[in-house]
């Protein structure tokens, strides 16, 4: 049977844990080559090794324009061209109103909201008709979540980019969309408390989805192997939640 995603090249941006390597995972079995980033040299270099041959590490921070030009430099000497682009480096910490400060915010907006930006911005020479851009947005962007306000707004974002975004691309053949996981098994997930907390948090996450558990990365690697291919030619400025239902009712 023939891949879904063969010839293809891919790049996924904190590709090294959770659900980017996952997905880039997903798109190296479906026969894309498949470049990822990461900031920590140790990760980046085991999860190269296991997605196999067709992976390649490049060590970068999402947020860090001159590490995303370092990239796109990268990707354009070694293969000339991108096809997919899965902009889901990002993340967050929780503080309630009164806590917030500069940093907290800066820090957030700056990888899931700005670095997002240029990441796509800086892709679009790469990029040829037919494309597929996917960003990772959050369940948290349409319900409420103590202490989590500034990762819920940056989210809340992305949605609202992809939608202008759409229009700005519409001559371009580029289709791009946002994959909206809800509570993830994921080492980012589990980081959002101390580690004596941590089964509670994930018991207390999987009793408020209607499936009842929580969902696992490679339930989101499949939606965006979905989104990268012409399986998805029609699918456009939408967001496809990933969530078990927990955003849905």
């Amino acid at each position: 049977m023939s891949k879904k995603l063969a010839d293809k090249i891919a790049l996924i941006t904190g590709g090294s844990t959770g659900i980017g390597l996952a997905a880039a995972q997903a798109l190296a079995e479906q026969g894309a080559t498949v470049y990822i980033t990461g900031r920590r040299r140790e990760e980046l270099d085991a999860a190269v090794a296991l997605i196999g041959p067709s992976a390649k590490g490049i060590r970068a921070d999402a947020s860090n324009l001159n590490d995303l030009d370092t990239v796109f430099s990268t990707i354009t000497s070694e293969s000339g061209q991108l096809d997919v682009l899965f902009a889901n480096a990002g993340g967050g910490d929780m503080l309630p109103l009164g806590q917030i400060t500069e940093a907290h915010f800066d820090r957030i907006f700056g990888t899931n909201v700005r670095g997002v930006l240029f990441t796509v911005q800086k892709a679009l020479p790469l990029l040829r008709k037919g494309s597929s851009v996917i960003l990772t947005g959050s369940t948290a962007a349409v319900k409420g979540t103590a202490n989590f306000s500034v990762y819920s707004a940056s989210k809340a974002a992305l949605r609202s980019l992809v939608r202008s975004w759409a229009l700005d691309l519409k001559d371009s053949g580029i289709r791009i969309n946002v994959v909206s996981p809800g509570p993830i098994r994921t080492p980012g997930l589990g980081g959002l408390v101390p580690e004596e907390h941590r089964q509670g948090l994930f018991d207390a996450l999987a009793a408020e989805v209607p499936l009842g558990r929580l969902g696992e990365p490679e339930e989101v690697g499949k939606a965006v192997v979905f989104l990268a291919s012409d399986d998805a030619s029609f699918i456009n400025a939408a967001e496809i939640y990933v969530d078990g239902g927990l955003a849905q009712i």
